[in-house]
């Protein structure tokens, strides 16, 4: 038996007669009565009664139709959901990401994707930078986005999608907010509010400051960019932060200046090494089309 022979059965059980049943499949009462015949044989006893070239159904046929039209409900499901696949409509995608980029670049990327992608199931997951990465190499997730390392990793791969460059951010009645550019050793005796040690960035901060040649003051430590922006906004200190914390801050009490020294990374997509499905490719190109709005932000470059 075949699908079409299929079809032929379901339509005239459901219509009731072969020229109804031609009429539904857009095909001539001849085929369908070939089909009927062959769809027959092929099951192995009796469908149709046959009196003056008049087809009536068995009672086997009644019971067989249900199991015959369940079959056909699924091979419809499996055509419609591989019609999604191919359309970038179904599907699921897993991304963990530094909180910074959870907080503000991914909350747009992410709704006008399920604007597009309405059946694709997102999971999120906020993670430091250590944590994003080992969800990567275990393919716990699918796609990581962070700031890039040195990484030796063979079976990693990182794909920049910008480049960022740290901002001094403090209270716009800070002594130093009417400046345009915040030299480092302009910083001597501020307090500073900043990333728990460990953190990729703290270190690329320390080593610059290391280099400058003085002790910061640190008032406050803390885990994440979001909470460090408001600590500033509330006067406990400044920051020397990821411009993505622009986003976070409330313009009226906060001002983020330029550093020199110039102190940059890139923000990247990691993911295993391999092809990526079709979901990703699109959801990459979400992550691109992002990118000029954050320029004009100016939380890239």
């Amino acid at each position: 038996m075949n699908l079409r022979e299929l079809e032929s059965f379901n339509a005239f059980m459901t219509y009731g007669s072969v020229t109804k049943a031609a009429q539904a499949m857009n095909i001539s009462q001849p085929m369908v009565s070939r089909l009927l015949n062959s769809f027959e044989k092929s099951v192995g006893f009796a469908l149709f009664n046959r009196k003056r070239n008049q087809l009536s159904p068995t009672t086997e046929a009644l019971q067989f139709h249900t199991t015959v039209l369940r079959s056909l409900n699924s091979l419809r499901e499996i055509e419609t959901q591989a019609r999604a696949i191919a359309n970038e409509q179904l599907g699921s995608i897993r991304i963990a990401a530094q909180p910074i980029y959870v907080d503000t670049y991914l909350l747009d990327v992410v709704a006008k994707f399920k604007c597009a992608h309405p059946n694709v199931a997102v999971s999120i997951t906020d993670t430091g930078l250590e944590g994003m990465l080992d969800m990567v190499t275990t393919r716990q997730c699918d796609l990581g986005i962070g700031i890039t390392l040195d990484l030796q990793d063979p079976n990693m791969e990182v794909m920049p999608l910008a480049q960022c460059r740290a901002v001094c951010l403090m209270p716009r009645n800070h002594r130093l907010a009417g400046f345009e550019t915040i030299d480092i050793d302009l910083l001597r005796g501020e307090s500073f509010v900043e990333l728990s040690i460990g953190s990729p960035l703290r270190t690329k901060i320390d080593y610059i400051f290391q280099i400058a040649g003085w002790p910061r003051k640190i008032a406050v430590e803390a885990r994440t960019i979001r909470t460090i922006s408001r600590l500033v906004e509330r006067n406990v200190g400044i920051a020397v932060i990821d411009p993505f914390a622009t986003l976070l801050v409330d313009e009226e009490k906060v001002v983020a200046r330029p550093l020199t020294p110039a102190i940059e990374w890139d923000v990247a997509l990691f993911r295993s090494s391999g092809e990526l499905s079709a979901v990703e490719r699109s959801f990459l190109s979400f992550l691109r089309a992002e990118l000029p709005d954050l320029r004009k932000a100016g939380c890239v470059l």
